[in-house]
């Protein structure tokens, strides 16, 4: 008997460019690869429709997101709200087949009487009230700094009142303990990140300079690489490289002023792996410890040394493959012990052993179907 199940996205899950649509892509990739059939549904507000997607799924249809102030309410987050449409609901509505959605931003039907009965299941990313309190604390903009506080205390609210509206399925344990603890989730359930990659291809031997990549509009990224500009590499003697997309005008300014720094706007995904793979260290502080970081992952599948905070790796059961530095002082004496310290086999051994296990996309992508059927 076939298997059909509607996946709701928040955004549109191709191409894979950035961190939040990894999960997404590979995640349809693997349940097609298993022999579901999928009724995609995708909010697009950008990136356009996407022919490869028809490769996937038995359809893929496509709704407008409610940009601006059409997307603002006083009762719902803006992220929920600026993706209701009636238009999905009623394409929902003219079968039975289970419904999963991407992220709270994806939950506005959990509000529409007419689904109470239906078999839903939501995929936890992040716990958004605590990502957009972390933004706020990032941004400089008053403006901004403003949206994020109140869309972190529409969220918390929100999030509690979903909590028990569907089977939900996080990304990490600390997540499913939150919702467990703080929101009194009782359906709940933890699968790994969907990914690309399921061997470890990193160089052995030495790299020629250190890496921080990422998005960097988004201010948490942009603080990172400013910390370690203004703060590590300040008096290094180290080539540094920071690469990501549309760095601001003050980052472009800052790294210019570093002679041993290089910043890379808006490299391909070749170029990106390319850089992940030659560098000898890839530097990855964070200043939150929201969700689990895919630019780790990605360093980790494919770069040499990985420096981290614990922030960076806090609850994601990773800690064993990265050197862990506090404070600056312990990044710069971190960064002078390896810099020079070849990447051998045994540390490849190492990381396939623990992430092939866990990160394993045919294994628990059995596992989300037997949660759902």
């Amino acid at each position: 008997m076939e298997k059909h199940l509607h996946i709701v996205c928040l955004d549109v899950p191709y191409p894979v460019d950035y961190g939040g649509v990894f999960d997404l892509f590979y995640k349809i990739k693997t349940l097609h690869n298993l022999g579901i059939k999928i009724h995609l549904h995708c909010f697009e507000y950008g990136r356009g429709e996407q022919p490869t997607l028809n490769d996937y799924c038995e359809e893929v249809k496509y709704y407008r997101r409610q940009k601006g102030h059409k997307g603002f309410s006083h009762k719902f987050p803006y992220i929920v709200c600026s993706r209701s449409n009636a238009a999905l609901h009623d394409n929902l509505l003219m079968d039975d087949y289970p419904v999963f959605l991407e992220g709270i931003h994806c939950t506005y039907l959990l509000n529409d009487e007419r689904f109470a009965n239906r078999k839903i299941f939501l995929r936890i990313h992040n716990i958004e009230y605590k990502y957009y309190r972390e933004l706020y604390h990032s941004e400089s903009s008053i403006l901004k700094k403003i949206y994020y506080a109140y869309e972190s205390f529409l969220l918390k609210k929100y999030e509690k009142k979903v909590a028990n509206k569907a089977f939900l399925i996080t990304v990490s344990s600390q997540d499913a303990d939150c919702f467990i603890n703080e929101f009194l989730a009782k359906k709940i359930e933890q699968l790994p990140v969907f990914l690309p990659y399921q061997h470890v291809e990193s160089g052995t031997g030495n790299g020629c300079f250190c890496l921080y990549h990422g998005n960097l509009s988004v201010a948490e990224n942009e603080v990172a690489a400013i910390w370690l500009l203004e703060n590590v590499f300040n008096d290094l003697d180290v080539p540094f490289v920071i690469a990501g997309k549309n760095p601001s005008a003050r980052l472009q300014h800052l790294a210019h002023q570093h002679r041993q720094t290089c910043l890379v706007s808006n490299p391909s995904e070749l170029e990106m792996q390319d850089m992940i793979n030659k560098a000898q260290i890839n530097i990855l502080p964070s200043f939150n410890n929201t969700g689990i970081k895919l630019k780790l992952l990605n360093a980790l599948y494919n770069g040499r040394h990985c420096i981290v905070n614990e922030q960076t790796v806090k609850s994601t059961g990773l800690e064993s493959l990265c050197h862990v530095a506090s404070g600056e002082k312990g990044c710069k004496n971190m960064i002078k012990e390896l810099y020079e310290r070849p990447f051998h086999n045994d540390e490849i051994t190492a990381r396939n052993k623990l992430l092939s296990g866990y990160f394993d996309n045919e294994k628990n992508g059995k596992q989300l179907i037997e949660w759902i059927w």
